[in-house]
């Protein structure tokens, strides 16, 4: 695997969630693709590279063709660049281009994969993990991840709050007690399975829920579809996790806001 798995299955994962909303746009364009759930929380508007980028010239282009496209529609939005698209010459200034357009840079994400996941290295606590399904388990999905990632309720709720999502897009509620505290979700794509929205609310981290979580929804997406594949964009916090459980890093995943 490589950076292409990475860079095919996260513009599925958007792709996904743009197809199930009314609003939502998925287009192609010169060498950049649009998955746009149409929705308040820029991030879900998206724009991705779809090949090689030669210079800044190029990468100007790339970036004025989305910024048309939503500025039309009145819209916040995002682009996800997978790196490796950028030949040399095009990465080193990449990050002034961007600006120069005014896409503020937001994140560095390492692009990590394997190809099948290793034990624990110790054992993990028990836990009950519930695939979402319902109200109550969306709602549960909702709230964790505005409380990690710091997202209003409002906007997590507005991406989430339709059933044809969760046919493609498949989260995962871990439970404690009956309180719901850790989160994942699972997009196929790329030839692999796409892990998303690690979370564990506060409280509740550093016990091996997440991981836990993480295992189980693996397990569960293996069985219905028979591969082990996986890949991930790993933030600070799960970069160790991550490689204890046989994932490396193949790309840089960077975004940028408008």
């Amino acid at each position: 695997m490589d950076f292409h798995n990475v860079a095919d299955n996260l513009r599925e994962s958007f792709r996904v969630i743009a197809a199930s909303r009314p609003p939502g746009e998925i287009r192609e364009l010169h060498g950049v693709s649009i998955a746009a759930a149409g929705v308040t929380f820029q991030m879900f508007n998206a724009a991705f590279l779809s090949g090689p980028v030669a210079n800044e010239a190029e990468l100007s282009q790339r970036i004025m063709l989305p910024a048309l496209h939503f500025d039309v529609r009145g819209l916040e939005w995002a682009y996800w660049v997978c790196e490796d698209w950028l030949e040399p010459k095009a990465r080193r200034r990449s990050r002034q281009v961007f600006e120069r357009h005014g896409l503020r840079h937001s994140v560095d994400l390492p692009g990590m994969v394997a190809e099948r996941i290793r034990p624990p290295v110790k054992p993990l606590p028990w836990i009950e993990v519930r695939r979402v399904c319902d109200a109550g388990t969306r709602d549960a999905f909702c709230a964790i991840g505005s409380v990690c990632f710091h997202v209003p309720i409002a906007w997590f709720r507005e991406v989430f709050d339709c059933d044809s999502v969760w046919e493609g897009f498949a989260g995962y509620v871990g439970y404690v007690d009956q309180e719901p505290v850790s989160t994942t979700a699972i997009v196929m794509g790329g030839g692999a399975i796409g892990v998303y929205n690690v979370a564990t609310i506060p409280g509740h981290q550093r016990h091996g829920y997440g991981e836990a979580v993480m295992r189980e929804a693996l397990a569960d997406t293996g069985r219905r579809h028979g591969n082990e594949r996986v890949i991930l964009q790993s933030t600070p916090a799960g970069y160790r996790l991550y490689e204890r459980m046989g994932f490396r890093t193949v790309t840089t995943v960077a975004v940028y806001s408008a």
